[in-house]
């Protein structure tokens, strides 16, 4: 099926597909919220929310009840354009760029072929990383929209600080379309099935056991780190949320929000960070893939407990869905505990990290890549 389809019905099915992938991400921020207020009460040895409901699991309800319900606030002077279009909009990048992002392998029912993402788009990590960089406009129109000095400077800061990480967070996933040779998504997934190998240099490497798998942070260990450590900074999540610092900004870009509008902010920055908990899995930890089985062999079990080609893609699709989402929930799960690890950075040591570390690692990152494959070509060539 095309990305965006040519007939009705693939149409209808790609605007249903965008519709489930949105609620999905939408649902699973209270999920990630609960998990972060029990995971911080566990780390700092109390509590947490564990009075609505069995372990607190209806205070969600009860919040999203009080959200609602709050008095709508427009500051006087505030441009009130600016001030209601900043949080509408700080959900569109998270979600858009979220769903280039492929799952689950391609679900086969009859002659109909199904994608398990919102669209395939052949440049995917450009498509991406192009939408989500939109989300700095979002916090720039809510500081300026406030009229409010606490909010413009957190806007400002969040301006700075997410430009300076993209060059590093850019760079470093360089390195790994350079050792895929793609740009594609789905692609580098494929790639990474198998076992450990590595041809180059006169000599063919292939690891002892299929479970040592063929994953990018295996040839790029260097870069994982980098795009994990800017990815933060681009989430606005500690300890790069100078944004929204409470010890000197209030609350930063959204001092002047409340309510419904403070949560579309909320859900956009859990989104920022499922976005990155995706890129880390996709490129670095096979996507979808299993560790010791292709999506081949999955399938071929598929089709020999159930003797159906339907159900056994069905069942390939449903494992690979769950391969997918342990990964995604163990880089989430690890936001959170960092944020209730480390402290948060004086501002000049984020920009120091940001253009004096960061940066010149990411570059060296890319030419070691690159000099390395070159050579490694040359000698196979030779």
């Amino acid at each position: 099926m095309s990305s965006m389809g040519t007939t009705t019905f693939e149409i209808v099915i790609n605007l249903v597909k965008t519709v489930l992938i949105f609620l999905m991400m939408v649902q699973a921020v209270p999920i990630l919220v609960w998990l972060e207020r029990r995971g911080s009460g566990f780390i700092q040895n109390r509590f947490g929310p564990n009075r609505v409901g069995p372990l607190g699991l209806v205070q969600l309800l009860a919040d999203a009840v009080k959200f609602l319900n709050k008095e709508d606030f427009v500051p006087d002077k505030g441009n009130r354009f600016l001030f209601y279009a900043a949080p509408v909009f700080a959900l569109i990048p998270a979600a858009v760029a979220f769903m280039a992002i492929p799952m689950s392998t391609p679900l086969t029912v009859g002659d109909s072929t199904f994608l398990i993402q919102g669209y395939e788009v052949n440049i995917g990590i450009v498509f991406i990383l192009g939408i989500s960089a939109m989300a700095v406009y979002t916090m720039l129109m809510a500081g300026w929209g406030s009229s409010s000095k606490f909010s413009l400077m957190g806007a400002m800061r969040a301006a700075a600080q997410v430009i300076s990480y993209e060059l590093a967070l850019g760079l470093a996933i360089v390195g790994v379309i350079l050792v895929y040779g793609t740009f594609n998504l789905t692609e580098m997934i494929v790639a990474q099935q198998g076992p450990l190998r590595f041809s180059g240099f006169g000599f063919d490497f292939v690891a002892p056991t299929a479970f040592l798998p063929n994953w990018g942070i295996f040839f790029q260990p260097l870069g994982a780190i980098l795009l994990f450590c800017a990815a933060f900074a681009e989430s606005n999540r500690l300890p790069f949320d100078l944004a929204e610092g409470e010890a000197e900004l209030v609350a930063g870009f959204h001092t002047e929000y409340g309510g419904f509008k403070m949560l579309m902010f909320f859900i956009g920055e859990y989104g920022h960070m499922m976005i990155a908990a995706g890129l880390m899995t996709t490129f670095y930890f096979g996507g979808y893939g299993i560790p010791g089985w292709t999506t081949q062999e999955v399938y071929a079990a598929g089709l020999s407990m159930f003797g159906n080609e339907t159900a056994a893609s069905v069942f390939n699709t449903a494992i690979h869905f769950l391969s997918f989402n342990i990964k995604f929930a163990i880089f989430l799960w690890i936001f959170i505990h960092v944020r209730w690890t480390l402290p948060r950075f004086r501002y000049d040591q984020l920009m120091d990290i940001g253009w004096k570390t960061m940066l010149p690692w990411a570059l060296f990152n890319t030419i070691l890549t690159a000099t390395v494959i070159f050579l490694a070509s040359q000698y196979i060539i030779g």
